[in-house]
């Protein structure tokens, strides 16, 4: 029928997900800064917040290496898989989505979502 869309394939779904992470990210981000220099944060010294500071860095940074591992697992190359290391430990949310985005783009027509998990040959 005319003006029916197509419909969301799985690599669609994901890429919409991961760009509007990416988006998000990128929005939240630099609204923060523009409010608040990172330097001026005082989560980590002034009570009350700085118990769920430490709680929500270590939550995060245990996703970032939960998501490394992955990442360690897809790329051959050492030089790869510490730059990506970097990336993911210094930009978190942002360096992941900018990988999987990558990895959707890698994918060829007709690839399924295995082909984006497993590493490549």
């Amino acid at each position: 029928m005319a003006g029916e869309s197509p419909p969301v394939t799985p690599r669609l779904a994901l890429q919409l997900l991961f760009g509007g992470i990416l988006l998000a990210m990128l929005v939240v981000t630099a609204t923060a800064s523009l409010h608040q220099p990172l330097w001026d944060w005082g989560g980590l010294v002034r009570e009350p917040d700085k118990w769920w500071t430490w709680a929500t860095l270590a939550d995060a940074y245990f996703g970032f290496l939960t998501f490394y591992a992955w990442v360690y697992y897809k790329e051959r190359a050492a030089a790869g898989r510490a730059g990506w290391f970097v990336a993911i430990m210094l930009l978190g949310n942002i360096a992941m989505a900018v990988y999987v985005l990558r990895e959707l783009a890698r994918l060829r027509p007709g690839d399924n979502l295995e082909s984006l998990l497993l590493r490549r040959r």
